[in-house]
C-alpha cells in the first residue's frame, strides 16, 4: 500500500504543477500532507515536517544569503564585463549564446555546488536572453543538464555517496567513468547547438548595436516562480489583453518566460546587466568585488567554513562596503527579496515533501518494489539495470535515499550474479543529468527563480533532454566496457 501511495503522491504532484493547477509551493506542502493522512500517519505529520525542515535549513540559509550576495554583485556591475564580452564574442547569435551557456555552466560546475553554478550562470547569461527575447527555458534546461553531468565529480556528491555506500574508493569509480561522462557532456553541447540553431531560426542573428538597441516593452509583465503570469509561447501578457502572445516558443507547449519584466525589482529597467546608467554601479570597487568573489569561491572549494556561513559573511561584507548607507542597504535587500522568498520558500516546502516521503516509509517501500521487480534473468546485467533505474529513482528521491538505501541492495543482487560493485557504482551515476531537474533538488529552485521561469515549464522542456543525455552516458559506459 505504501508503495502505491508513494508513486501516487509523486505522480499527483508532477501532474498538478505541470498542468499549473497548483503552484509548486502549495503542491509541495498540501499533497504530502494529504497523503500522510491517507496512510494513517497524520498524527506524525508535524514530526516529519520538522525533521525535513531541520535537514534542509542549512541549504535554505545558504541560498538566501547567496542570492543576496550575487544579487549585489550584479547590481554593482561585477558581471557586466563578462556579459559584454560574451555578447561581442557571440555577435548576438542565439546559437552561440546557448552553447556559451552550456560551456559556462560546465566550467562553473567544477566547484561541485549546483546552487552556485546556477547563480553565476544565470547572472551572466540572463541579460543576454532577455535582451534578445530568447527562450529562458532553453537557458535553464541547458544549464541544469550540463550541471547534472558535471555533478558526478568526486567532490560533487553522488560519486562520494556511491563510494561510501559500497565501501569503495571514489577514484576507482570516477576515473574509468571519464570517457562516458565526456560523451555525456558532448551530448549537452550538441543539444545546446541544436537548440541554439532553433533559436537563431526563430529570432535571427543581430549585430551588437542592434541587440543593445532593443528596448523593453513597458506594457509587458512577466511571471515569477510559481506566479500567475502567462508562460505559453513567449510567456508574455500584455496589459489589457486576454491571452498570451503564443506560438513562438522553442518547444511545443513549453512556456519560455522570455517576456520582459516591467521592472526587475528596483525599477532600473529590463536589461540591468548592461545598463551603464544604473545608480547601483560601483566601478571603483570592481577589483574589491572580484577579489571578494574569488576568495569566497576558493574558501568554499577548500571547505574552510560551512557554505551558509561563507555566504552570510560575504553578503554582509558586500553590502557594507558597496552600500555603506543604511537606506541603500535596505533598498538592495528589498530589491532581491522576491528571489529570496521564492527560493527559500520552495526549499522549506520541499522539506515537507521529502519529510513525509521518508518518514512514512514510502521511499523504502518504493525502492524495495522496484528492486524486487527486476527479473532474475537480468541478474548478470545488473549494472545496466542499475543505470536504467538510476534515471527515475534519482529523480523521484534524493541522492542520499538512492545511494544509501537502494544502491547497496542493487549491488548485493549484482554480486550474486558475479557483477562487480564497481560496475554497479559507475552505472548509478548515469541518471545525474536528470537528477538536477528533480523537484527534490533545492538548487533547481535557484535556477528557475533567478531565471523567472515557471517550474512546470522547466520540467516539461528539460526532462526529455536530460533523459536523453543520461542514456548517452549509460550507452557510452556500456560501449567502452566500463559497466
Amino acid at each position: 500500500m505504501l508503495t502505491i501511495l508513494g508513486f501516487a503522491m509523486i505522480a499527483t504532484f508532477l501532474v498538478l504543477i505541470m498542468t499549473k493547477k497548483m503552484s509548486p509551493i502549495a503542491a509541495l506542502v498540501l499533497i504530502p500532507a494529504l497523503f500522510c493522512v491517507a496512510v494513517g500517519q497524520g498524527a506524525q505529520l508535524g514530526d516529519y515536517v520538522i525533521e525535513g525542515v531541520g535537514n534542509l535549513a542549512p541549504t535554505a540559509a545558504m541560498l538566501m544569503f547567496a542570492i543576496v550576495y550575487f544579487g549585489v554583485m550584479i547590481d554593482v556591475g561585477l558581471f557586466d564585463p563578462i556579459v559584454r564580452g560574451i555578447l561581442r564574442f557571440c555577435k548576438a547569435d542565439p546559437m552561440r549564446i546557448v552553447v556559451g551557456t552550456a560551456v559556462l555552466a560546465a566550467i562553473v560546475s567544477l566547484d561541485g555546488d549546483g546552487s552556485t553554478t546556477f547563480m553565476i550562470t544565470v547572472s551572466a547569461m540572463y541579460p543576454l536572453y532577455k535582451r534578445l527575447k530568447m527562450s529562458l527555458v532553453v537557458m535553464t534546461g541547458v544549464a541544469a543538464t550540463a550541471n547534472g553531468v558535471m555533478n558526478t565529480l568526486p567532490w560533487g556528491g553522488p560519486t562520494a555517496r556511491a563510494a561510501t555506500a559500497l565501501k569503495l574508493e571514489a577514484s576507482e569509480i570516477f576515473v574509468p567513468m571519464i570517457p562516458a561522462l565526456a560523451m555525456g557532456l558532448l551530448a549537452v553541447f550538441v543539444l545546446a547547438y541544436v537548440l541554439g540553431r532553433r533559436e537563431r531560426k526563430r529570432l535571427g542573428m543581430l549585430t551588437l548595436d542592434e541587440a543593445l538597441a532593443r528596448e523593453p516593452e513597458p506594457e509587458t509583465v512577466s511571471a515569477g516562480v510559481g506566479g500567475a503570469g502567462a508562460t505559453g509561447g513567449e510567456g508574455r501578457l500584455r496589459k489589457g489583453s486576454a491571452a498570451s502572445a503564443g506560438g513562438t516558443g522553442t518547444d511545443a507547449g513549453a512556456g519560455t518566460g522570455a517576456g520582459a519584466d516591467a521592472a526587475d525589482g528596483d525599477g532600473d529597467g529590463e536589461f540591468q546587466g548592461l545598463d551603464p546608467n544604473r545608480s547601483t554601479l560601483r566601478p571603483k570597487l570592481y577589483w574589491f568585488n572580484a577579489g571578494l568573489t574569488a576568495a569566497l569561491l576558493t574558501a568554499m572549494i577548500m571547505e574552510l567554513m560551512p557554505i551558509p556561513v561563507l555566504f552570510l559573511l560575504g553578503a554582509a561584507l558586500a553590502l557594507t562596503v558597496n552600500f555603506p548607507h543604511m537606506p541603500d542597504q535596505r533598498a538592495r535587500i528589498a530589491a532581491h527579496a522576491d528571489n529570496v522568498l521564492n527560493v527559500s520558500g520552495m526549499v522549506f516546502a520541499a522539506a515537507v515533501f521529502t519529510g513525509v516521503l521518508t518518514g512514512t516509509g514510502m521511499v523504502e517501500h518504493m525502492a524495495d518494489w522496484v528492486v524486487g521487480a527486476v527479473p532474475d534473468a537480468m541478474g548478470p546485467h545488473m549494472a545496466i539495470v542499475t543505470g536504467v533505474l538510476s534515471l527515475p529513482l534519482t529523480y523521484f528521491m534524493s541522492n542520499d535515499g538512492f545511494y544509501f538505501g537502494v544502491l547497496p541492495v542493487l549491488a548485493e543482487a549484482g554480486a550474486a550474479h558475479g557483477v562487480s560493485p564497481l560496475e554497479i557504482a559507475r552505472a548509478s551515476l548515469a541518471g545525474q543529468a536528470l537528477h538536477m531537474s528533480s523537484p527534490l533538488v533545492p538548487a533547481v529552485y535557484v535556477l528557475v527563480g533567478m531565471a523567472k521561469v515557471e517550474f512546470g515549464d522547466h520540467t516539461r522542456f528539460t526532462v526529455k533532454w536530460a533523459v536523453l543525455t543520461s542514456l548517452v552516458v549509460l550507452a557510452a559506459g556500456i560501449l567502452f566496457g566500463i559497466m
